[in-house]
């Protein structure tokens, strides 16, 4: 089933989110203080290719206080839209009933979109 959701997810314009974040990712990894916010946009890019059948531990990690800082700058400098962004299309996907398994998946792309450092894919 899973397959079939990610085969309809790119049809339906999954291919291009994902070529976005990619484009973003390496724009970003110019300069040496955007490799980590371009590592997660990155990280985006692949999220985008396949989400359905994927989950997301946003649980504790180990890396003390870095995670924290690094998200507070995430979203200073405005890639909180990215998770507005989903959160809208996840909204407009839920209004029929073929459309609530894609919403899901944006819902789920914008909670990893708020809070990227820090999360694991499973």
């Amino acid at each position: 089933m899973s397959f079939i959701g990610n085969l309809l997810w790119l049809i339906l314009g999954g291919l291009l989110v994902s070529l976005g974040y990619l484009v973003c990712g390496i724009v970003c990894c110019i300069t040496i203080i955007g490799i980590p916010f371009g590592a997660q946009l990155i990280k985006f890019a692949g999220f985008a290719l396949h989400p359905f059948g994927r989950e997301i531990d946003q649980s504790k990690s180990t890396d003390g206080c870095f995670n924290l800082v690094l998200n507070i700058l995430w979203i200073i400098f405005g890639w909180w839209e990215i998770a507005l962004v989903h959160l809208v299309f996840g909204l407009i996907c839920c209004i029929t009933v073929i459309g609530i398994p894609f919403g899901m998946q944006h819902f789920k792309m914008a909670k990893l979109s708020l809070f990227p450092f820090g999360a694991k894919f499973k």
